[in-house]
């Protein structure tokens, strides 16, 4: 870590899974940001294909489908060096469970699911995974759905603990198009939305003036 004093303080990344019955359980802090993040957007539209009417060519049905894949490293070196008693018990273990419980859903409901279809009720609703956060900045806080992750495990403890892991994440941006509107996931996609809306606007300025640049280089 640079002792600089003018060097920037760094905002980590994170997936914050809101379960209000446990609040802590899948709060994952990014130790390392990533350096590359893909992000890739497709159109929710009505037009454009062979059947459609042409009228309807550039009518959208809600914001675009939206996939966020990125791979983050889990390392216990500098906790070990430091005789973190977490650390030394049981590695990295804690932070891969906190990211698989992301897609678990709860065994209290596990438990009692299975208790009503042994007393013959054939109603049974399955579990609600928490609601999703990943926050990437102020600016970039998002409802995502954890869609699936790979864990590479590459050193352990003695105990065969692991002490080092990669993780590749892909997740689904969950829009309004996709929550009810008493979900807080609705209004803060509508505030992502909103701000991005504002910074477009901004970039009309960028733009004139690397146009004006161009020009005068011409």
């Amino acid at each position: 870590m640079t002792t600089f004093p003018g060097s920037p303080r760094l905002i980590k990344g994170a997936l914050v899974g809101m379960d209000p019955m446990n609040p802590l359980a899948s709060v994952v802090v990014f130790q390392y940001n990533p350096d590359t993040m893909t992000r890739r957007l497709e159109a929710r539209s009505t037009g454009g294909g062979d059947t459609s009417d042409r009228s309807e060519a550039f009518r959208l049905t809600g914001p675009p489908k939206e996939t966020i894949t990125l791979n983050i490293e889990v390392d216990a070196t500098d906790q070990l060096e430091q005789a973190n008693p977490i650390a030394l018990i049981s590695g990295i273990s804690p932070t891969l469970a906190a990211l698989e419980m992301l897609l678990y859903p709860k065994s209290v409901t596990v438990i009692a699911n299975s208790t009503l279809a042994q007393a013959g009720n054939i109603e049974i609703i399955p579990p609600e995974a928490p609601l999703t956060l990943f926050v990437w900045g102020v600016t970039r806080v998002l409802p995502v759905r954890v869609t699936g992750f790979s864990i590479t495990e590459e050193a352990y403890d003695p105990m065969l603990n692991p002490i080092r892991a990669k993780v590749d994440l892909t997740l689904t941006v969950l829009s309004y198009a996709d929550l009810k509107l008493t979900n807080p996931g609705y209004s803060l996609f509508m505030v992502h939305q909103i701000a991005k809306e504002v910074m477009a606007t901004s970039n009309v300025a960028v733009s004139t003036q690397n146009l004006t640049t161009s020009i005068k280089l011409g």
